[in-house]
């Protein structure tokens, strides 16, 4: 994780900046998101800043919104202003929650990313509820354009760990074979292909 986290709080400070050019793509995110997290207790992980959890949290019932840096968990906290949003440094692969705590889990643009995603997602199994939602967008690098490709390129230059290259056919097909059904899914236009995922617990 170390290897990671260093890349992250590096680059914590500029991480909103960065992401302004996809401003469309996540807002057309939010819209996916807040009906199913209405009135619901929600985990996400790996926030970063909390730029969905402080877009999303006036619909959901309470957020517990972490990541493994702590550099972005203090940039998230700067400006937080609601009492239903709670963020702290955690670790995705082993998260200090009971079984079955929450109603949806949500994971975004980090399942390509992490080693071993799929010890990720059996974690997210054991603290979503029995009817949970796991909604996880991720952008799928595998479906970039040449143009893409050498932002990419020069994205890996500075250190940007690149674990998971998926198309989103790819992505969709991991997220089944590792048990998970997806009730809904849609690619959005950002810098990359954002694949939107949103998936129901397998049955135990």
């Amino acid at each position: 994780m170390s290897e990671r986290k260093n890349f992250w709080d590096k680059n914590a400070g500029r991480y909103d900046r960065f992401m302004r050019k996809d401003r469309a793509a996540y807002d057309e995110m939010y819209e996916l998101i807040r009906p199913e997290v209405k009135a619901k207790t929600v985990l996400e992980l790996a926030t970063g800043t909390g730029l969905i959890a402080k877009n999303i949290v006036n619909a959901a019932a309470h957020i517990e919104a972490t990541d493994a840096s702590p550099e972005m968990i203090a940039e998230a906290k700067r400006d937080n202003r609601s009492a239903k949003l709670h963020f702290s440094v955690r670790d995705m692969f082993r998260l200090p929650y009971a079984d079955k705590s929450f109603d949806v889990v949500i994971v975004s643009n980090a399942l390509h990313i992490i080693p071993q995603p799929e010890k990720a997602l059996a974690e997210i199994r054991r603290v979503l509820k029995n009817d949970g939602v796991l909604i996880a967008p991720t952008f799928t690098h595998g479906n970039s354009t040449l143009r893409g490709r050498l932002k990419l390129f020069f994205m890996k230059l500075v250190g940007f760990p690149l674990n998971s290259r998926w198309s989103s056919a790819d992505y969709l097909a991991f997220l089944r074979q590792n048990g998970w059904t997806v009730r809904k899914s849609a690619v959005l236009k950002a810098s990359f292909p954002l694949t939107y995922a949103e998936c129901v617990k397998p049955a135990v």
